[in-house]
């Protein structure tokens, strides 16, 4: 490709008013990923403070329900209700592969701001690694807004991301009922960041449908399983809080999720 077809390129990705309303929404999606998780992480370490139980083997019933009497973990649950609407503003108007791996912003932001808020700078190798992420995912975004395609999503496709999201619940469920007491907050976020790269795959795909005005019977099985991965997503992130820093969860969130 010749550096006038590339000039071509980047004027066509200029004028696609999706692109440029889902950019910005991708990215305020992001800063508030990262407020919600400092709060939720504030959140989840006072309650074990008061309920005296460590959570890294996975939050009770009991420090759950505690969990939506504090208000710094309801504020960081709002916090994060913005960033999935902006996320899914996003996605419905601008490729799913250009605007998800925009969240990486928000492990910039969250490593400043629990740097800022425990005290302690980030060391130089975690600069570096948090460099290299971000540095990773813009090229990557730079290169999809270029030649990024979408097409419609066939039934046969549908039912091949749903089976092997079926696969991944029972993996990941059977791997924490065995050996939940061994686990900490690297498994917790790996599979979070697992099962929201389907909840945005199957997002897309539904708010497409609807878009295409096909409301069919596997759109609302795709919604049942976007609940359940949302679900099963949510109680590892806030496992995952109990167990490790608010910047290691954003990190395999942002860099899994987009994987």
């Amino acid at each position: 490709m010749t550096a006038a077809d590339v000039s071509e390129q980047l004027v066509g990705v200029f004028e696609n008013p999706k692109l440029l309303l889902g950019i910005p929404l991708a990215l305020a999606g992001a800063v508030f990923m990262s407020l919600g998780a400092q709060y939720q992480h504030r959140g989840v370490e006072k309650v074990e403070r008061l309920s005296g139980q460590d959570g890294a083997a996975g939050l009770s019933g009991q420090q759950l329900k505690r969990l939506l009497a504090r208000p710094s973990w309801l504020i960081g649950t709002l916090m994060l209700g913005l960033a999935i609407i902006c996320q899914l503003a996003a996605i419905s108007i601008a490729p799913l592969i250009v605007v998800q791996p925009l969240g990486a912003i928000a492990l910039v932001m969250t490593t400043l701001l629990n740097a800022r808020i425990s005290g302690h700078a980030p060391t130089r190798q975690s600069l570096i690694a948090i460099g290299a992420c971000v540095g990773g995912v813009f090229l990557f975004v730079f290169f999809a807004a270029l030649f990024a395609t979408e097409k419609t999503i066939t039934n046969t496709e549908l039912f091949t991301i749903l089976a092997i999201l079926l696969v991944v619940i029972i993996v990941l469920g059977g791997g924490w009922l065995i050996l939940r007491h061994r686990m900490r907050a690297l498994f917790y976020v790996v599979g979070a960041g697992i099962l929201y790269g389907f909840v945005a795959t199957l997002a897309k795909a539904v708010i497409s449908r609807v878009q295409a005005g096909e409301f069919d019977w596997i759109t609302l099985v795709c919604v049942i399983a976007l609940v359940a991965a949302s679900v099963v997503g949510a109680y590892f992130v806030q496992t995952a809080y109990s167990s490790g820093p608010p910047d290691l969860v954003i990190a395999g969130l942002t860099v899994v999720d987009p994987l």
